[in-house]
């Protein structure tokens, strides 16, 4: 089956989507994400470097489906919260139906993704118009919230966005009610809001349990920081955290965790720079690099010593479930925005399998009939 992959980044979709779709097409506008993509496919032809607004759908392929990772900036709960507004970058989203308006056939199903703001920002109603916008063009709709923890050790909750042909036989697919693992009580709340009977709870099971933990992934032999440095870092721990890293060294144990700086409010109240560490065996959410509290901190506990550094561009690839084999040219910061960016090969993968292809084989045998 075919695919169109809008606002593609590095690849990974399109590895998660393998082996049950071909990229048929796919673009994005970042030329460093780019040359990502192009490096990891010999045949990488289906790639088109461009902004979204130069897309003409009359010249796209035809394809089952269609799937878009649009920017997330105006929908993160950590920004401004714009919504998805026309000019805005998470309204490129309307940019990306306009493309489908303009498509002779319309791919049969289709897949937006982004970060949970987009279904529970705005008390959802940023979420409601875009469904909207689905139902208006003859789909049907639901969202999944996803967290990429179930398959790689990394923390990254995402919203999915799937809409089907109204014409495809959804039995089999779908629940009569939510489910606490995919539709947490946000999404239950927008779904509320929409009060639409034909509101879709799509049915994921449950993969089996997650095997790694960081410190399964972890590479203890990349160069660590300077003492002093290292001391400046474990300065910033509050005294609970000092505690537990305390604890951790003189148990010998070895192990890895991470960790963020964040600004939080001190005894008086004012805000003061602290690194919040987790030893849960998951990492934080990756993010993109910029500003130096966008990276991610690695604090190792080895032979009763402590050593700090940042994460290493192969451990980011590693949390996003990116073979070892994955090219990541470029400097440190083009691959960490790279898998940053992206979508986590094993959730695109589960959802591919046990929705996607079925969704557009089911929508195959219509077009047959037809």
């Amino acid at each position: 089956m075919k695919a169109l992959d809008f606002f593609a980044g590095s690849g990974l979709v399109r590895l998660g989507l393998e082996p049950h779709f071909q990229t048929a097409w796919a673009n994005d506008n970042c030329p460093k994400k780019a040359a990502v993509y192009r490096a990891n496919y010999a045949t990488a032809d289906e790639f088109h470097l461009a902004d979204i607004e130069h897309v003409n759908g009359k010249t796209l392929p035809s394809a089952d489906l269609a799937w878009a990772s649009f920017p997330c900036q105006d929908l993160s709960l950590a920004g401004k919260l714009t919504g998805m507004k026309a000019g805005t970058r998470s309204g490129l989203f309307w940019q990306w139906l306009r493309v489908m308006d303009e498509m002779s056939s319309r791919p049969a199903v289709l897949v937006a993704e982004n970060v949970v703001g987009f279904v529970v920002a705005g008390d959802g109603r940023h979420f409601t118009t875009a469904y909207a916008a689905l139902r208006e063009r003859g789909y049907r709709a639901g969202a999944l919230v996803v967290d990429a923890s179930l398959f790689v050790p990394q923390s990254r909750p995402r919203a999915f966005l799937v809409a089907a042909d109204e014409r495809i036989d959804l039995s089999g697919l779908t629940q009569h009610e939510p489910s606490p693992q995919f539709h947490p009580p946000g999404l239950v709340r927008t779904a509320q809001i929409l009060d639409d009977p034909e509101w879709v709870w799509w049915a994921l099971p449950t993969p089996p349990p997650r095997r790694k933990r960081f410190s399964d992934v972890c590479d203890y032999d990349a160069p660590c920081d300077e003492s002093a440095k290292a001391l400046r870092l474990r300065s910033m721990l509050s005294p609970l955290h000092r505690e537990k890293l305390n604890e951790l060294r003189r148990s010998g144990t070895q192990t890895a965790g991470t960790g963020y700086k964040r600004a939080r409010p001190d005894d008086n109240g004012r805000l003061r720079q602290r690194l919040e560490l987790r030893f849960d065996g998951v990492a934080g959410c990756l993010r993109t690099p910029e500003g130096g509290s966008s990276r991610q901190i690695v604090v190792l506990v080895k032979d009763k010593t402590i050593s700090t550094r940042l994460m290493t561009a192969r451990e980011c690839a590693r949390l996003m479930g990116a073979p070892e084999t994955y090219l990541l040219p470029g400097t440190y910061n083009d691959a960490y925005r790279a898998m940053g960016d992206a979508v986590a090969v094993p959730v695109t993968r589960w959802i591919a399998e046990r929705l996607l292809a079925p969704l557009c084989g089911r929508a195959a045998d219509i077009l047959q009939r037809i």
